[in-house]
């Protein structure tokens, strides 16, 4: 996976996340994914990749389905909370 579709995986499930109004802790989760995705970018910089654009892009072209997909696995990759995750999968189930 190129570094770029790893931001965009990132971005979609930053963007997910926003979605779960009903997790309580909503706020530190995006906070700790926030930087983890800073962190990413320092040390996998893509040139000529206006980063705020693309996320824009990437907020306005994906599906919620698939937002919620991806933050799933942002989660795991950032030790996610077992709640969320299985708030995320009952939110994508009820999508179907």
């Amino acid at each position: 996976m190129s570094n770029e579709e790893q931001f965009s995986l990132l971005v979609g499930g930053y963007f997910g996340i926003t979605e779960m109004d009903e997790y309580p802790l909503k706020e530190y989760v995006l906070k700790e994914l926030e930087e983890y995705i800073i962190k990413f970018l320092k040390n996998h910089p893509i040139p000529n990749l206006d980063y705020f654009k693309k996320a824009d892009e990437i907020n306005d072209t994906l599906s919620l389905k698939r937002k919620l997909q991806d933050s799933l696995l942002v989660l795991n990759k950032i030790n996610g909370k077992m709640e969320l995750k299985l708030m995320i999968k009952q939110k994508i189930n009820d999508l179907k």
